[in-house]
């Protein structure tokens, strides 16, 4: 199925990575991209992002399920796909005698319809540096050569393998700004990477890796939402978790405590926080160390994680309560 005029360009159907002596490293996901769209795949390490996006790169055939980019199998029909695809890894592995300028026209030879190499070196910052050796860049410096190699078929899917790993902030910030670039040009991106504020800031969606397996998707949004929303505060003076008004009815779903720190889960905020200021306000006394706050990115990684690793280990609820609304 040729992808021209549907609206998904990359199509995972239960696929399955099984590596030499029977380690399955990708376990049955399904997902699809858009086209137009930034896709995030988030894990930690081992969890199965780079060995799904080599797949959908068609470096390798799958054990099983189904892959499809631009309508076609990208490992069998390779020819069909690979001009119309961009592909930035972990390590490019450049030849470290070239200058940067060598390198991108070394590339550029070997890609249907290259762009110029002088523009794509200008795009990731780079002109300035093109007769520098590559042995000689930094880090970062490699990490936008890569970047721009990927970019020289100008493609209709870019892969991007952790993009900015070795990047300072404004390196990380100018890189951001590009990908948003390439989107709003139409380029559809399925990036991976260990960064969560980068999902936060690019992807339209995003999918949570863990063992091999999806364990969460949606938009950013969608998958923060998923998770409770905190309120931690000092209990004052004198004060005890019994003396606070209950908290079920409140919408807290659970509470922890240590010493005289509280810290309440919700999916209520505004409910849960209204009342408990309004009976502070009622008691005359003052909640020190007051911090509200709704679920971030990185409380649903790890509380995904965490839910995963208590899974295969009993649970302890000696300092942790439950309540259901």
């Amino acid at each position: 199925m040729e992808a021209n005029g549907h609206e998904h360009v990359i199509e995972v159907t239960d696929l399955r990575r099984v590596y030499g002596g029977g380690f399955e490293a990708v376990r049955g996901i399904t997902f699809s991209v858009r086209r137009g769209e930034i896709f995030a795949l988030l894990g930690t390490n081992g969890a199965g992002k780079t060995s799904t996006v080599e797949l959908l790169e068609g470096l390798a055939a799958p054990a099983s399920g189904r892959v499809r980019v631009l309508g076609h199998d990208p490992y069998t029909d390779r020819a069909a796909v690979r001009p119309r695809t961009g592909v930035m890894l972990q390590e490019g592995g450049f030849p470290s005698e070239l200058t940067v300028a060598e390198t991108a026209r070394m590339w550029a030879g070997c890609v249907s319809g290259a762009r110029p190499p002088a523009e794509v070196l200008a795009l990731v910052g780079l002109e300035a540096r093109s007769a520098v050796r590559v042995k000689q860049l930094s880090g970062g410096q490699r990490r936008r050569l890569d970047l721009a190699l990927a970019l020289l078929g100008d493609p209709e899917v870019l892969f991007l393998d952790e993009p900015t790993t070795g990047l300072d902030a404004e390196g990380r910030r100018d890189t951001w700004e590009l990908v948003r670039e390439l989107r709003a040009a139409g380029t559809t991106v399925l990036l991976t990477t260990h960064y969560l504020e980068e999902a936060e800031q690019l992807a339209d969606r995003l999918a949570i890796m863990h063992d091999g397996r999806i364990a969460a998707t949606g938009t950013p949004a969608e998958v923060t939402a998923a998770q409770p929303s905190r309120i931690t505060f000092d209990l004052p003076d004198g004060y005890f978790v019994g003396d606070l008004p209950p908290l079920a009815d409140l919408g807290v779903t659970g509470h922890e405590t240590e010493g005289r720190t509280v810290r309440l889960r919700t999916h209520e905020l505004q409910r849960a926080a209204t009342g408990l200021l309004v009976w502070a306000e009622r008691a005359g006394v003052e909640l020190r160390r007051l911090d509200i706050r709704s679920a971030s990115l990185e409380e649903a990684f790890l509380g995904i994680a965490k839910e995963f690793s208590a899974e295969r280990t009993p649970r302890t609820t000696k300092t942790t309560k439950e309540y259901t609304a």
